[in-house]
């Protein structure tokens, strides 16, 4: 399903496949030979997903830009099923299976593997071939990668990354009633989307 939103609509070569159940909404451009199988949403909230050549996003993963944080996916690349790719850059020849998660300004560098529910904290770099073992966190700049029982630890890392600022634009504390407020306008806009024909 090809959806233009807030006035821009998906660009898809010939050589990239779309599956029928699968959506593209807005700023979306393939790179050649892309595939976007089944159930996957590749969303342009408000700025813009790209992604290179030689890519699959499998079944029912999720890919949004963001206006200060595009989607952006390299050469190459495999998103596994049901991974989050939020305003994270990409690099060539990365693979993120299936469930992993990559957040607003994260950068994960070419080859890297971001294994099994994995997690790429907001404004956290990976360096170019680095594993992100199954169902660990990384955060910083560079990354520091946590196993999952050092939850304190990560705390103290992730604390200046400022996720409620970069994802939501609010200071930490803000309370839920004003985020989801200021979320459902912001999603309001999806009000206007246009199904394309072709």
């Amino acid at each position: 399903m090809l959806i233009a939103h807030r006035g821009t609509r998906p660009v898809v070569p010939e050589s990239a496949y779309v599956a029928p159940s699968a959506v593209l909404c807005g700023a979306v451009v393939l790179g050649e030979r892309a595939r976007v199988l089944h159930g996957a949403v590749l969303t342009a909230e408000d700025g813009e997903v790209r992604t290179g050549a030689d890519v699959v996003v499998m079944e029912n993963a999720l890919v949004r830009g963001r206006a200060n944080h595009p989607a952006v996916l390299g050469d190459a690349v495999l998103i596994g099923p049901h991974a989050h790719i939020n305003g994270a850059r990409i690099g060539d020849e990365v693979f993120v299976a299936t469930g992993a998660s990559a957040f607003p300004g994260a950068v994960a560098g070419a080859g890297c593997e971001l294994r099994i529910n994995s997690v790429l904290h907001v404004n956290s770099r990976l360096e170019p071939g680095t594993v992100l073992p199954i169902g660990w966190i990384a955060a910083g700049d560079p990354a520091e990668l946590f196993s999952p029982d050092r939850h304190d630890e990560l705390w103290e890392k992730q604390r200046g990354l400022d996720f409620p600022g970069t994802v939501f634009g609010v200071p930490r504390g803000t309370p839920m009633r004003t985020i989801m407020a200021r979320q459902a306008d912001f999603y309001g806009a999806h009000l206007d989307d246009r199904l394309l024909d072709d």
